[in-house]
């Protein structure tokens, strides 16, 4: 089993795809035949998810689709809003997406489909440097 914390750079407030800014990170996938990526992220005002990786509309899509689904101009009705009108709703946004996914790998590649990329998707206005577990387990 290998497991490494990467530290990707700020991000601004968006979807970002990042696979093979975790990857490069990791050489050590080469050697794993058959099994499995856990791609964990240490923050609850960003998430992680598995979309279109060929289209960056489908980002830009993303992002506006979620800031109407949970908007900032609601933010008056929360209590949790000390770091300002993007604090709660980033936390909404977090818990819908999650905060992890699980790629399989096949003879040293991940074995995703062919317009598949991992996101980070950004919910704060100013995020900062977002902390990324990666475990892998194989043979």
């Amino acid at each position: 089993m290998i497991q490494k914390e990467i530290i990707l750079k700020p991000k601004e407030r968006g979807f970002h795809l990042i696979t093979s800014e975790i990857f490069s990170q990791i050489p050590e996938i080469t050697e794993i035949k058959k099994g499995i990526a856990h791609v964990f992220i240490k923050h609850t005002s960003a998430s992680l998810t598995i979309n279109e990786n060929a289209d960056p509309t489908v980002r830009t899509d993303m992002e506006t689709y979620f800031n109407k689904a949970v908007s900032e101009s609601d933010a008056r009705f929360f209590q949790h809003t000390f770091e300002g009108a993007d604090d709660m709703t980033s936390h909404i946004k977090s818990s819908i997406l999650g905060s992890s996914v699980s790629i399989p790998i096949t003879n040293g590649k991940l074995n995703l489909g062919t317009w598949q990329g991992i996101y980070l998707c950004e919910h704060r206005n100013k995020g900062g440097s977002r902390k990324i577990v990666v475990t892998i387990m194989g043979e």
